[in-house]
């Protein structure tokens, strides 16, 4: 060793020799002070009690700071290692091992007023002598906060593109940010929101009026236990004039340094106690600003020993700042869509299934419908009602507007008694010519590129048979919950999804229900899927038969997963009862005109046994007497009439011909021609319907309400 006098301080220069009485290599002394005066990086020497023995100018923690402060201190003292392992042991490992230790990065505590955490890039090698007696190690430190701080920045910057806006819910996009830049960025983070952009509406223009609430949608703290000044959903307007305010109304962001004694605390005393409480120093304020729009604040706040806000950070947060602002707008604008699209949904939609007494039915929607699902409940002739589920695909407005051109469609077919397979062939055909005309939209229209298709399953009750005949398009399919409960499929084969070029017909299939079976119809197949499981709710609810429709409707909800994946879903829950036999009349009759007074004959007897009115019966005689007549004239044997009492008087004449009956107007002298005419003004509604065996002419007339004693109907 030796030793040196320059200035009137004391300066120790380690240098290796392997004869203490040989002379030091003057060049490689030069070389070694060169390093320690001249050398950018900063240089230590450390004994092997890891002590320093000397350090150059350019050493970090040498601004300012006198030499003899620092000599002869352990390392541990001289870098307050906040983060990046233990230094002395990283140092003992090099001296140890001799493998030297490269550009490690350790945050470290600096003194000052007030003390700073930076970032060293540090680099070790151990020294030994020519005998391998190891004599200390040398290290070098590159002050590179500015480094890290910009890599962070950077970090924090694609976090928030990638985290930021994956929900489309104005109030969740908060949530979405503050754990992107807590602690990484801040120590923490506030997002406040207006409350009209949480509901969907227009973001009011800058500067923002005092009385406008906002709702606190995100808080993030260090922390384990931070104060708030209000709880996440609180809704409240901002006490003026602060720094928030003063910023959502030049929309510009500000850098406040925290002072107990700030003349703006005064305004708002809860959240100068929560900024008190937390020992914030520093405070960044960011508005949410989107074409001159204020859709909130983001509030950032450094505590304890971390670097107040600079310029730098200031830029960053404007860019995370303006990022979520436009996540927040577009979920504002589909949170508007959407509402304007339910609210469409609930017009089209029916609000009460219809009622029967052989089946009753209940409408479900799982996490609120999608608007392109639909559900229907169709009266048809002979007591039969049809129940329809399906599912639009695409979304929003476009979606809800065309699930109601189809459900339109389907009731208007479904008025001309259509057999399932035949009414989906025709729906399919409807909705292909729909979806040509959105291919014929302008190119810069984007629903031309979304294409239209459509899920459906068409389902026929009749409660005199006691089956069900179905038919589906796509992947729906319902389900058959028997009274031993048995959980079965139609097992019909889905014909193509409506709205695409495949041709391939519809088939219908006739399952038997008998009385207490339960129907399921959903718009989601996952959903169906889970249902149809073993261990599904179907299987496992008690009571099919007699407990309440609702109930057993929001048990099904109730045993839902959450992890199910299922979307949005209508649903429809029936359940079949068995017809009153003493509510249906039929009797066969013979092809020869004598079967007319015969049939108006029994007619007139079975309604006194109801206790029809005398209007209504003498009417029934009369389109009794037309409808047997042309069957007799123009059908083909054998006949039949059947009277049904339900909801309405349905009279029925059978025959085993194929020609359609036609409505017509008869000239003064024709003899004939009037019967259907007479018919379609006695009865509130009639039509025909076609089977295998032939044909059914059918007509409905209104009941009137009888009223009990007490008014009741």
């Amino acid at each position: 060793m030796r030793r040196t006098k320059r200035k009137g301080s004391s300066e120790v220069v380690a240098v290796a020799r392997s004869d203490p009485g040989r002379e030091v290599d003057e060049r490689a002394l030069s070389m070694l002070e060169a390093l320690f005066t001249q050398s950018p990086i900063g240089l230590h020497l450390l004994d092997t009690d890891l002590r320093v023995v000397r350090v150059n100018t350019a050493t970090p923690l040498m601004r300012g700071v006198p030499l003899d402060d620092l000599q002869g201190r352990p390392v541990r003292d001289v870098y307050d290692i906040v983060e990046g392992s233990d230094l002395e042991t990283l140092l003992r490992e090099v001296m140890d091992s001799g493998v030297p230790l490269l550009q490690r990065v350790v945050r470290a505590r600096v003194k000052g007023d007030p003390p700073q955490e930076r970032y060293f890039e540090i680099s070790a090698l151990r020294l030994e002598s020519p005998r391998h007696s190891v004599l200390g190690a040398a290290v070098t430190a590159i002050d590179v906060t500015e480094r890290e701080r910009a890599r962070t920045r950077t970090e924090v910057l694609d976090a928030v593109r990638r985290q930021v806006g994956r929900t489309l819910d104005p109030a969740v996009t908060g949530e979405e940010l503050v754990p992107a830049v807590v602690p990484a960025f801040a120590d923490i983070a506030i997002v406040e929101v207006v409350e009209a952009v949480i509901r969907g509406d227009d973001p009011p223009q800058a500067p923002l009026p005092a009385s406008t609430p906002l709702m606190r949608t995100a808080f993030r703290s260090s922390r384990a236990q931070p104060p708030q000044a209000h709880p996440v959903g609180d809704v409240r307007r901002l006490p003026a004039p602060t720094p928030f305010t003063q910023a959502l109304a030049d929309l510009r962001p500000r850098v406040v340094a925290l002072h107990p004694t700030a003349p703006w605390l005064s305004v708002d005393p809860p959240r100068a106690e929560a900024i008190h409480s937390s020992g914030a120093h520093s405070l960044l304020v960011v508005p949410l600003a989107l074409r001159d729009s204020a859709l909130g604040v983001v509030s950032l706040y450094r505590t304890g020993n971390s670097p107040p806000f600079d310029e730098g950070d200031r830029e960053l947060a404007v860019e995370l700042a303006t990022h979520t602002a436009l996540c927040i707008d577009n979920a504002r604008r589909y949170t508007r869509e959407h509402t304007v699209a339910a609210t469409v949904q609930r017009q089209l939609l029916p609000r009460r299934p219809v009622t029967h007494p052989s089946l009753e039915t209940a409408y479900l929607t799982i996490t609120g419908a999608d608007p392109g699902a639909w559900y229907d409940t169709i009266a048809l002739s002979g007591a039969r009602t049809a129940l329809v589920v399906g599912k639009v695909s695409g979304h929003g407005l476009n979606a809800a507007a065309t699930m109601g051109q189809l459900r339109t469609a389907v009731r208007s077919l479904s008025a001309f008694d259509l057999a399932p397979d035949e009414l989906l062939a025709r729906l399919h055909h409807t909705a292909g010519q729909l979806a040509a005309e959105r291919s014929h939209l302008p190119f810069g229209d984007p629903l031309r590129r979304e294409a239209l298709t459509a899920d459906c399953v068409y389902a026929v009750h009749d409660p005199l048979t006691g089956t069900c005949t179905m038919a589906a398009g796509g992947q729906l399919a319902p389900l058959v919950v028997r009274p031993d409960r048995t959980v079965t499929g139609p097992g019909a084969p889905a014909g193509p999804r409506l709205g695409t070029t495949e041709g391939a017909p519809f088939a219908a299939v006739d399952i038997e229900v008998p009385d207490g079976s339960v129907l399921v119809f959903t718009s989601d197949p996952l959903l169906t899927a889970f249902l149809a499981e073993p261990s599904g709710p179907l299987p496992s609810a008690p009571d099919y038969r007699e407990r309440p429709l609702q109930d057993l409707c929001d048990a099904l909800v109730y045993a839902l997963p959450a992890g199910l994946g299922a979307g949005d879903a209508a649903m429809i829950v029936a359940r079949t009862r068995s017809f009153p036999p003493d509510r249906i009349a039929a009797w066969p009759l013979d092809p020869d005109p004598a079967a007319v007074a015969l049939a108006r004959h029994r007619t007139r007897g079975q309604l006194a046994a109801w206790h029809v009115d005398d209007e209504t019966a003498f009417n029934t005689q009369l389109i009794v007497s037309e409808l047997v007549t042309n069957a007799v004239k123009y059908g083909s044997p054998p006949l039949e009439l059947r009277l049904i009492h339900d909801r309405t008087l349905t009279c029925e004449v059978r025959d085993a011909g194929a020609a359609a009956p036609h409505l017509r107007h008869a000239g003064t002298v024709d003899e004939d021609g009037r019967g259907l005419f007479i018919t379609a003004q006695l009865a509130q509604t009639w039509g025909t319907r076609y089977t295998a065996p032939g044909k059914t002419i059918w007509t409905e007339q209104a009941l009137p309400r009888v009223t009990g004693p007490d008014g009741a109907h």
